[in-house]
């Protein structure tokens, strides 16, 4: 389905120019004479950008931004202001109103497609991200491992996910847990920083997947072990990290020991067998990781079998 976009002015030969500009490129497109208008259009067609004049009847454009960015329906809607004002103050205030960017008009369509798509592109991108760590989330993550398959790359990919995580939060409750997914997601995304190559995502919960280089793989589930063995304790209170282990008590009554929480690594290759879907290789990690959970402690396993 083609993305939609309302087109909000009440100069007639503009909205038409822009509307004939983006349905040349693929867009759906709806149309708005004034700020009232603008503000009916958008609740009933949903739409995924909106071209807003600043300077219409009945409600001008940045009270119709203000009015979207504070209706949770539209809280992440993109927004681009068309105006004829060029004085920064203009744009200040059509940015503070919660624009997600400005075109100046006279504007040259190539521009104006080029804006669009850039700004489309951003919204997917913070959408499909992870609202708590912040880290690319599952369609990203499918369409760089997709890209790496399908151009042939040696492609590594690790499926990680914590041990006891279950028995942390029940003992420290959701918001330390959130920290300590936080926690392991800062160590992933520390060690991509220095391999450029290296690509990581969070599926959700206390799952994250890394996307390397084949010759690389066992190398970051090494070091990430290593990294995570330093500090883990650091979200533990003194007395649990001390004794190696938390008390919870089960449904009878009884305490039952947990250990700290350790991390499980599946990792899955390209190196020795021929991949063409990139779900092939996900599967295998999973497999693996599985097989990783029946270690205790801070274990990785990867796959070596060949063709």
């Amino acid at each position: 389905m083609p993305e939609k976009i309302l087109v909000a002015d009440d100069d007639a030969d503009i909205v038409r120019f822009v509307e004939v500009n983006l349905r040349l490129e693929g867009y759906s497109v709806v149309t708005a004479a004034d700020g009232e208008q603008a503000l009916s259009v958008a609740r009933a067609e949903n739409p995924d950008l909106v071209l807003l004049d600043v300077m219409m009847p009945k409600i001008d454009g940045y009270a119709v931004c203000q009015r979207l960015r504070s209706d949770g329906r539209h809280a992440q809607l993109a927004i681009i202001m068309l105006t004829a004002k060029s004085l920064s103050v203009d744009k200040v205030v059509g940015l503070t109103a919660g624009a997600d960017d400005y075109i100046i008009k006279p504007f040259d369509p190539l521009e104006l497609v080029a804006r669009v798509k850039s700004t489309l592109r951003r919204r997917q991108e913070m959408l499909d991200s992870s609202p708590l760590t912040k880290l690319p989330g599952n369609r990203q993550i499918e369409r760089e491992m997709e890209r790496r398959v399908s151009a042939g790359e040696l492609v590594g990919v690790l499926h990680a996910d914590y041990d006891n995580f279950k028995a942390y939060n029940d003992r420290y409750g959701f918001l330390e847990g959130d920290k300590a997914i936080n926690f392991f997601a800062d160590i992933l995304r520390n060690l991509c920083e220095s391999r450029p190559n290296t690509f990581v995502g969070h599926i959700g919960g206390d799952d994250f997947v890394v996307v390397t280089a084949a010759e690389d793989a066992e190398a970051f589930c090494r070091e990430l072990i290593k990294r995570f063995g330093h500090g883990v304790a650091r979200l533990y209170e003194p007395e649990d990290a001390g004794r190696g282990y938390i008390e919870l008590e089960d449904r009878q009554g009884r305490m039952v020991r947990f250990p700290l929480l350790s991390i499980s690594i599946g990792a899955a290759t390209n190196l020795l067998r021929q991949v063409s879907d990139y779900r092939e290789l996900v599967a295998v990690a999973t497999e693996m990781k599985t097989y990783a959970k029946q270690q205790p402690g801070n274990v990785f396993a990867i796959d070596r079998r060949a063709d």
